[in-house]
Order: structure tokens, then sequence, then C-alpha cells
């Protein structure tokens, strides 16, 4: 029996093709995360975090450059390989780059083992929390340098996320870039149960999240009788199917997308995950899991949904309005800095979908702005807040940051210009970034919902005014929480972030410009 069905298979079937240059920049993360596991196995304990560290910063540095070499001479319309299932265009190459920078400073603060002696990680993660072990291993310098290869492995999910070109290929790169987040959660030094507890809460939510979306991609192939963008695109363009199956498919994918998104109402995962992983792992997902999700939102609204824009976008006005309102009221109530940054991603999860719903050029480019901006200020904050420490660990409660412009001038100083750029004050990138998605909102007649946000954004700012007001005109405790002095990898996150927060708010044009470059690729 089965040598008849072999024989009646074809057998002039060709390899795909692939075009490794348009590609590589993926191959290199994922080869250095493959790498960074044989690592692990065969390097001494004593040799493992300088390897681990090398390998990371060459390879993000690796990628840079290739991606650099194939955007000068790459096609404007861009190109699909791979059979059709990645999508290199000039988005793409935009998101890309984004992610390989923001994972820099990310591998940065994840790095460092100055302002937690042996780093932010457990040098044993399987030490029941609380034991005698496990309260040892809080002042021992070993470290779980798994880290490293689990933060290339998540990257390279990341930024196949973005390219993804057909439904099946987004989900299995969603689950490369979340397993490893989920295991990266509930690694943190101090604070085990609570990082714990981040990481089941993380896990069981994405499980449902990621099971919601494949259901939605298993009836948008009903519909469609493909997975493939395009072909979801021409079906919506004229069938005389029903359009039950496209609907329903379309919302359960939109609700896997958000999610991961930090888009209210399905922001539930993200407050207590956010205060209880480690903040360099924080930092992380703060910055790249939101570039990620937002990319692959961009492309699945444009390529595969535009047509049908009429049906779906007044239930992503419902959306974006309830994650501003979330993320503005809930803020204001937040005691603990990390939380309340957490809020405030919500928040500007809810301002980045104005921008995806656009569907135009300047909504695409706006948004892509956006998401590189906030990035690069959210690593700096989250720098920032690793540094004010006490006895247990980091000093998160807000009452430890009453007076700190007295303890630290200089650290004060700079988290004022990270929360003002947060809040969207003029200079900078936080300020550029929210103009450009207003107008091209405004430019594509949603003036109304622009007002909303423009009223939950004064509401916003209110927060972050709050702890600019108490570390300067407060008096800090007699005992207060002491600041760290950075490490040379900290220092190189927070001022990076800093820079470019700074340079984007003066002199964006140069992003603007390479974010408006081209479009997504339309195959026929």
């Amino acid at each position: 029996m089965l040598n008849v069905f072999l024989a009646q298979q074809p057998t002039n079937l060709d390899a795909p093709g692939i075009d490794y240059a348009a590609i590589l920049p993926i191959l290199i993360i994922l080869g250095a995360a493959c790498l960074g596991v044989l690592l692990e196995a065969f390097l001494p304990k004593h040799q493992r975090w300088s390897g681990q560290v090398a390998l990371s910063l060459l390879a993000l540095a690796g990628a840079g450059v290739a991606l650099g070499a194939y955007v000068g001479g790459s096609p404007a319309a861009g190109t699909t390989t791979l059979s059709g299932t990645v999508a290199v265009d000039r988005p793409a190459l935009f998101l890309w780059g984004t992610l390989l920078a923001l994972a820099l400073g990310a591998v940065l603060l994840i790095a460092d083992r100055s302002v937690e002696p042996g780093g932010s990680f457990v040098a044993q993660a399987g030490i029941s929390p609380g034991t005698v072990q496990d309260r040892a291993q809080v002042g021992s310098t070993g470290m779980q340098t798994e880290v490293f290869p689990l933060t290339l492995f998540a990257l390279g999910g990341m930024m196949t996320f973005t390219a993804a070109n057909d439904l099946l290929t987004m989900f299995i790169a969603l689950e490369v870039l979340s397993l490893p987040l989920y295991l990266m959660c509930g690694l943190a030094r101090r604070r085990r149960l609570i990082s714990q507890e981040a990481a089941v809460k993380y896990f069981l939510l994405g499980a449902f999240a990621s099971a919601i979306f494949l259901y939605g991609i298993a009836l948008l192939y009903g519909y469609a009788g493909s997975v493939r963008l395009a072909d979801i695109a021409s079906a919506t363009a004229g069938t005389d199917r029903s359009d039950t199956l496209l609907f329903a498919g379309f919302g359960l994918l939109m609700v896997g997308l958000l999610f991961k998104g930090s888009v209210g109402p399905f922001h539930t995962w993200t407050p207590d995950v956010y205060q209880g992983a480690p903040t360099p792992i924080t930092a992380f997902m703060a910055a790249c899991t939101k570039v990620a999700a937002f990319g692959g939102i961009l492309r699945v609204l444009t390529v595969a949904f535009e047509s049908t824009s009429w049906e779906w976008r007044g239930v992503l006005w419902a959306v974006a309005i309830i994650s501003m309102a979330i993320g503005a009221v809930l803020g204001l109530t937040q005691t603990d800095v990390k939380r309340m940054i957490a809020y405030s991603s919500i928040a500007h999860a809810g301002f980045l979908l104005i921008g995806a719903m656009a569907l135009t050029e300047e909504g695409l480019s706006s948004t892509m702005f956006y998401l590189l901006a906030y990035g690069f200020t959210t690593i700096a904050a989250f720098g920032v807040v690793s540094l004010v420490r006490d006895a247990s660990g980091e000093a998160t409660h807000l009452s430890a940051w009453a007076g700190l412009a007295k303890r630290s001038p200089l650290l004060a100083a700079v988290f004022t210009f990270l929360l003002l750029a947060l809040a969207g004050i003029p200079a900078t990138s936080g300020f550029v970034g929210k103009f450009a998605v207003f107008s091209a909102a405004l430019s594509d007649g949603m003036a109304p919902l622009v007002v909303i946000a423009l009223v939950f954004s004064a509401v916003a700012a209110f927060f972050y005014l709050r702890v600019v007001v108490l570390m300067y005109f407060s008096e800090p405790a007699p005992e207060g929480p002491t600041v760290s002095v950075p490490g040379a990898f900290t220092t190189a996150a927070i001022t990076l972030g800093v820079v470019v927060t700074l340079l984007l708010g003066l002199a964006p044009a140069f992003a603007l410009d390479w974010a408006s470059a081209g479009s997504f690729a339309m195959p026929s």
C-alpha cells in the first residue's frame, strides 16, 4: 500500500527558493541562540556569563550589519521568500532594525551584575522559594545564564512575527517569542514567589490567547481556503460566502494579537507580569513585545482585512477607547512604579491602535515611529527603576521615591525626562510620536477618537507628574532606599535610551523618513 502511495506522488517537486540575504538577520539571531545553548552545555560555569554576553552582543551586531547591508539594495516593493511565508518589505526591515536596537538595550540590562551582585537572575531556578537554599543564593554571585539564549530565541520569534506572510507562520513565531518569556519571568533573584506567580499567570493567559488565535486561524481557513494574508484579502474582496466565518475568525485572531500588545481589555496579565518579572525582562517585554505585536497587527489589518475596514473599525474604536481609559484611569491608583508603567503601556497601546486603524501610509509610518520612540524610553525608564534599592532589592513603592532628587539629582533628572517623554511633552520623542499618530488619524477621518485620546493623554500625564512632584518636593525618609551606582552595562542602556529619546524629539526626520520609505508587500 505504501509503495502504491509513493508511486502516485509527483517526482518533480522543487525545493522552495530561499532569499538568504533577505532573512540573514533572523538566521544570525536564531543561529546564535542555538550556539548559546551549546555554550551552556560545554563551557565551565565561571566562563558562561562572559561567553554568553559576548555571543549575544556579537549576534545583535552581526544581524544589524546584515540588515544594513540588505536595506541599501532591497527592492522597493519588498520580496517574499520561503514559499511566500515570509515577506521582507520596508516595514519589516524598519521593525527588524527597531527590535535589534531595543534588544541591545535590553541585553545590556540583563548582563549587568553590579547593581544586583550576581545579576538579577537566580543561580538555580529549581530551588523552592522561601527555603534556606533560596535565601542563601540571594547573596551568591552565580547567575542563570540560560537567559541569554532564551532572549535571542524570543527576539528571533519577534522578527519572524513581524514579517510573517501567512497566519500559520505567524502562530509559530508567536509561540517561539512567547515560550522563552514565560520562563524568564520566573527567574527573578529576589521576591521569588511574585516572580513565579508572574510566570504562571503569563503562561496560563498566554496559552488561552494562543488557543483563541489558533481557532481564529481555523475559521479564516474555513472561509478563504488558505491561511495566506493575500488569499484572505482576495476572498474578502469578492465572494458569495457567508461572512460569519470571516468576522468570527477575525475577532478571535485580533484577540490574540491585542493580548500580546497589552491592549485593554485584553491586558489583565500586564500589571502583574511587569511587577513580578526581573526588571531587565520587564524592559525587554515592554519594548520589544509591543513592537512585535503591533507589527503583526499592522500587517494583518493592512494586507488581509483592508477591504473590510468599514465592518471592523467601529469595534477597534471601542477597544482603543477602553484601553486608553483603563491605562489612564487605573494608572492613577497605582502605588508601585512598575505597575504604574504597566498601566502606562496599556494607555500607549490604545494610542498605537489609533495609528494602526488608519490604514494609510501616514498611519503605518507614524505607528512604527511611535513603537521606536516608546521602546527606547521604556527601556531607559526600567533601567532607572533598577537603581533605587533597599535591603529587599528594588524599592518600587512610590513612597520610596520621595525626595529622590535630594539623594541623586542626576537620576531624578533622567527619570523626570523619561516620564515627560511618556507623557508626550514637547522636545521629546513621545510628543513627536503622538503628534504623528494623531495627525494620521485626523487625516483618515477619526477626529472624535483623536479628541478622546487627547483627553486620556492629559489624564495619564497626571500620574507621571505625580512622581516628579514626589521626587522634587517631598522629603526623603530618614532610612529610605539608596541609589545604587550603575555598572557600565546599565549606564550604557540608560544613556542609549535617553539620547535616542532626545534625538527623536528634536530631530525625528531621519526615523520618520525611513518609516515612510515603503509599504507592505502585496503578493498576488
